[in-house]
C-alpha cells in the first residue's frame, strides 16, 4: 500500500514527487511514479528531438528542480553560463542541453529513479472493501517487458501527471495518407528526404522547418495556415501568479465553458518568440527555406510525393510531409475518460475535470473530493494557460503537496494507535 502514486514520469511527475518528499511527512517508500519509459522525462527528450529543439522557450528559473536558480548555480559551476541565452525584455532561458543535464543531476541527487516503476497504468479503480483506497491496473512497459512486481497497485491517494497522453493532433484531410508523419510520433529529422514539408505554423513547425533548412541538405518549405504571429512566451506572465489565476479564472464556475474559453484566449498558441522567428526569416531570406500561407484542403499520395491542395486553390508537393499539429484535446483522452467514469469523477464543458481550486482534487460527482488530483495539462481549468509548463508543476505542486499532508495526517495518527 502506498500513500501517494504519481501516473506519468514527466516534468510534472519528476518536479511532484521531489516536492512531496520536501514539503511533507511522506517517506519514500510510501511514494511512487509509475511511467512506460525506461527513464523519467523520456517522453520529452524524444519530442526536443524529433523537433530538434536548440533551447526553451521558458525562463531560466523554470526547471524540475526545486530551488528556483539551481540551474543557473549549475551552470555557472560548469563555466556553462553561456548557455543561459539572453532574451530582449524577457529572463535568460536556458539552452535544451543546459536543461536536460540539470534534469539529470537533480534526477540522479535525488534517486528518483529509485522511484519509478516502469509500467503503463491501464485503469483506475475502487476496491470491493470500500475503504478509501485506489486500485492501478497496470500493463508492461512500452518495449513489452514486465518489469512488475504485481499487476496492480494500492494507494491512498493519486496524481495523474500525464500531460496530452502521448496523443496527437492529426487533421483531417490527412487522413488515409500513410505517408504523412507528425513530428512527435515516427518522424525521424536525420532521415534524408528529397524536400520536406512542414505544415501547420507555431514554435515546433518554426523550430524544425529552420534546423532542417539550416543543415543545407534539402529543401524545406514550411505551410502556415496564416502569416507567423510574434511572442516571447506562451502566455502573460501575469498568468503565473496565484492571485491573477483567482481573479481572472476561478471568477468562471469550475469547470465552465467560460474557463475553458479564458484560458484559451489568455494563450499565445502557435506563436514564436522573436529569436527564433528572427532565423526563419534569415533562412528564408538565403533561399534555404520557403514559407507558404494557406489553408490545407486536401491531401493525396501521387508518383511517391504527397500533393496538398489549399483552400486558395495553390498545390504544394514533398517527399516528406510532416505535421507540427500540436497535441489531442487531454480532456478527451479514453484513459481520462474511464478514470472519470469508473470513480464516477465531475466533468464540465468539453470533458474538462471538474476540481478543486485549492487542492487540485477532482471532485466526485456527489460533491465530494476523491483521493485524485490532477497537474498539467488536465489541470488548466484551475491552474490556468501555464498548467502544461514547468511552472505549472510548480503551482500545482503548492497546492497538492499541502493538500496530501492535510490528507495523511488522520490516517497516519490511526495507523500509530
Amino acid at each position: 500500500m502506498y500513500d501517494c502514486v504519481i501516473v506519468g514520469g514527466g516534468i510534472h511527475g519528476t518536479y511532484l514527487s521531489q516536492r512531496l518528499l520536501e514539503d511533507t511527512d511522506l517517506e519514500r517508500e510510501n511514494l511512487l511514479i509509475v511511467d512506460p519509459h525506461e527513464r523519467l522525462l523520456e517522453s520529452f527528450r524524444r519530442k526536443a528531438a524529433a523537433c530538434e529543439m536548440d533551447e526553451l522557450r521558458s525562463m531560466f528559473v523554470h526547471h524540475v528542480g526545486t530551488e528556483p536558480f539551481g540551474l543557473e548555480s549549475f551552470a555557472e559551476g560548469r563555466n556553462r553560463a553561456d548557455e543561459l541565452r539572453s532574451t530582449p525584455d524577457y529572463p535568460s532561458r536556458p539552452t535544451l542541453s543546459l536543461f536536460l543535464n540539470y534534469a539529470n543531476y537533480v534526477i540522479d541527487r535525488n534517486d528518483l529513479p529509485g522511484l519509478h516503476r516502469r509500467a503503463a497504468v491501464e485503469s483506475i479503480r475502487r476496491p470491493i472493501t470500500e475503504d478509501g483506497t485506489l486500485v492501478l491496473e497496470l500493463a508492461d512497459g512500452g518495449d513489452g517487458s514486465r518489469e512488475l512486481h504485481t499487476p496492480r497497485i494500492r494507494t491512498r491517494s493519486c496524481v495523474l501527471a500525464i500531460g496530452h497522453g502521448g496523443r496527437y493532433r492529426y487533421p483531417d484531410w490527412a487522413e488515409g495518407v500513410d505517408s504523412i508523419t507528425h513530428v512527435w510520433d515516427g518522424f525521424d529529422p536525420e532521415t534524408r528526404a528529397d524536400d520536406t514539408l512542414v505544415v501547420v505554423g507555431g514554435i515546433t513547425a518554426v523550430q524544425l522547418a529552420t534546423c532542417l533548412a539550416e543543415r543545407d541538405r534539402e529543401p524545406v518549405t514550411l505551410c502556415s495556415r496564416h502569416a507567423l504571429e510574434e511572442a516571447t512566451v506562451e502566455a502573460n506572465p501575469r498568468w503565473i501568479n496565484w492571485n491573477h489565476i483567482e481573479r481572472r479564472l476561478h471568477r468562471h464556475p469550475p469547470g465552465s465553458r467560460a474557463r475553458v474559453e479564458t484560458v484559451r484566449e489568455a494563450r499565445n498558441d502557435a506563436t514564436v518568440p522573436p529569436l527564433l522567428l528572427e532565423r526563419l526569416e534569415t533562412a528564408a531570406d538565403e533561399g534555404r527555406l520557403s514559407i507558404r500561407n494557406g489553408d490545407v484542403r486536401s491531401a493525396r499520395e501521387v508518383d511517391g510525393r504527397v500533393r496538398l491542395l489549399l483552400e486558395d486553390g495553390g498545390c504544394l508537393s514533398a517527399e516528406r510531409p510532416v505535421l507540427a499539429t500540436g497535441f489531442a484535446p487531454a480532456f478527451d483522452h479514453p484513459f481520462v475518460e474511464s478514470v472519470a467514469d469508473e470513480l464516477d469523477l465531475e466533468r464540465g464543458y468539453r470533458g474538462m475535470p471538474v476540481l478543486d481550486d485549492e487542492t487540485l482534487a477532482w471532485r466526485e460527482s456527489g460533491g465530494g473530493d476523491s483521493p485524485v488530483f490532477v497537474s498539467g495539462a488536465l489541470a488548466a481549468g484551475t491552474v490556468g494557460p501555464f498548467a502544461g509548463n514547468v511552472v505549472g508543476a510548480r503551482r500545482a505542486a503548492d497546492r497538492i503537496a499541502r493538500a496530501l499532508e492535510r490528507r495523511r495526517a488522520p490516517s497516519v495518527a490511526c495507523r500509530r494507535r
